[in-house]
């Protein structure tokens, strides 16, 4: 009878310690957040974070002087506020004094430090540096000089007056890096990166897996008081194939995807955009406005005559049906009702509502056509594969209207670099925003930034719109300058040197158990609010 009770009581000691372990693990698992990315990273170094798979993860280990909140507004990071003096050309960023950096080794020892002005000096000198060759020295360009005043004040003076330049200082780009861990050599900064983030770098596998880790001593705390990040690790995976990804998340290995790719858009959505119900009860779907305006480019340095007639790009414009192509061809993921280049989501935005006018369309091809004496209008769209189906709708729609269009597929890599050399007349291009200004897709249509000078490669040259722009540019007042912003985009629309396919959305899926994840125009990743339930 003793030897019984004592083998009961083994047992039930036995399942109280697994039921305990088994909850602990539930626990832990539910202050994990994990996202595959497709892309392999290169690197977490942030002077080289010049895409999404890169940006992601600095994100999370990263700080800068301004950080953006969901809405685009500019808001203080390492830095509390600024004062703008000198008529927009002195910023005077006023640091916390309680910003630390990762624990290292190599900082002594308390193993770290806290972060001053003369680390933004540091870090500055490396982005503008030929030695790095970092792809984000450009958001310096209009920089003339920058100093520590002391720990607690960092100093830049502009080139010029450019309201933009807060936003640009928001781009990971700008992160504050520690000298004493670059400059090591034997700490290898790429793969084993040390910010001042609400995670902290653990472990890369290169193309396996990616962990990192809360960072205790990370300044921000929420409107509560209560210290941030919520979670206790981010794990990130490198599955390549995006549906593999997707069967990952659906069966609860992942928290959430980005996007929608082909292989499983229609699975999860309907033609209206709409989660589809049978998902309804396992994951959300959060959408908004992206700032990647999808247009078609006339090249107006090109000899074609045709597409140097207003009339036909015009017809073009307004001569096949967005909602439709839409909810055919991306499930509702877009916005159709489109105005000039800048998205929806930036100030300065125009909504002219919906274009399609066949009957004028057909009108201003045939008069064309009388008037030219021409039986048959014949252009060529160079595009990539991944747009041949608006291509291909395109060129049935056009047909109706009286124009045949060829079209001409190209890797692309080559149509990038037929666009900027001008071989091609009418092209498939697309613009993210850099950073949260409309002048960043107006500049496209400066006569200065023709290529290779800039990213203007309609060759547009309009002097009324250069005036304006110039003008627009050294507006302090915000709302009057949104006005301006809102005049050039009308000459866009106006003189059609492109033609808006539509404006993008984002789309985001996570499971239910995910909370405050949040959305943003630029579609990035801050997972420093995020928590989960449990189950």
């Amino acid at each position: 009878m003793k030897s019984i009770i004592y083998y009961i009581s083994i047992f039930c000691v036995l399942t109280f310690m697994i039921s305990c372990q088994n909850k602990k693990i539930q626990n832990d698992e539910n202050k994990v957040f994990r996202y595959n990315e497709s892309a392999n990273i290169a690197t977490l170094d942030p002077a080289f974070a010049k895409s999404m798979n890169i940006i992601w993860p600095c994100n999370q280990i990263f700080n800068g002087l301004v950080q953006l909140d969901d809405s685009l507004h500019i808001q203080g990071d390492i830095a509390k506020y600024w004062n703008i003096t000198k008529g927009g050309l002195q910023y005077d960023f006023i640091l916390r004094d309680d910003v630390y950096f990762h624990k290292h080794s190599n900082f002594g020892v308390d193993s770290t430090r806290t972060v001053t002005a003369s680390d933004f000096v540091y870090s500055f000198d490396r982005l503008s540096s030929s030695s790095i060759a970092s792809p984000g020295g450009w958001i310096l360009q209009k920089v003339k000089s920058y100093q520590a005043i002391n720990d607690t004040v960092f100093r830049v003076n502009l080139t010029e007056s450019f309201p933009a330049f807060l936003g640009l200082m928001s781009m990971r780009y700008a992160s504050v890096v520690p000298r004493e861990i670059v400059e090591d050599k034997k700490a290898e900064f790429r793969s084993n990166p040390i910010g001042t983030g609400p995670f902290a770098f653990k472990l890369w596998e290169e193309n396996i897996k990616l962990v990192l880790r809360k960072n205790p001593l990370y300044f921000e705390r929420d409107k509560n008081g209560v210290q941030l990040p919520y979670l206790e690790a981010v794990a990130v995976t490198f599955l390549p194939d995006k549906q593999s990804a997707f069967l990952q998340f659906i069966q609860g290995n992942l928290d959430f995807i980005s996007g929608l790719d082909p292989s499983y858009k229609d699975d999860i959505i309907d033609i209206h955009g709409n989660l589809k119900p049978k998902y309804q009860d396992q994951f959300k779907m959060i959408t908004g406005p992206y700032l990647n305006t999808e247009y078609l480019g006339f090249n107006f340095s090109s000899d074609h005559a045709i597409i140097k007639d207003k009339r036909i790009r015009q017809a073009l414009d307004i001569g096949f049906d967005r909602n439709k192509m839409l909810a055919y061809l991306r499930n509702g993921m877009g916005e159709s009702k489109v105005g000039g280049m800048i998205p929806n989501g930036l100030e300065g935005h125009l909504t002219l509502g919906d274009r399609y006018d066949f009957g004028k369309a057909k009108e201003l091809v045939d008069a064309y056509k009388k008037e030219k004496n021409e039986s048959s209008i014949v252009l060529t769209l160079s595009t990539d594969a991944s747009y041949l189906d608006i291509a291909e709708y395109l060129q049935r729609e056009w047909q109706k209207i009286g124009i045949e269009l060829k079209v001409d597929v190209m890797p692309p890599s080559t149509l990038r670099q037929s666009i900027a050399s001008g071989t091609v007349s009418f092209f498939r291009g697309s613009w993210i925003a850099d950073y949260p200004d409309a002048e960043n897709y107006l500049s496209l249509f400066y006569s200065a930034n023709k290529v290779p000078y800039g990213a203007n490669y309609t060759r547009f040259d309009n002097r009324n719109y250069d005036a304006l722009l110039r003008a627009a540019i050294e507006e302090e007042d915000l709302d009057k300058r949104d006005l301006m912003y809102q005049e050039l985009d009308r000459i866009v629309v106006n003189e059609k040197p492109v033609i808006i396919l539509f404006y993008d959305k984002v789309a985001r899926f996570t499971s239910n158990k995910v909370e405050n994840l949040g959305i943003n125009p630029m579609n990035n990743l801050f997972l420093k609010k995020v928590s989960k339930k449990n189950n």
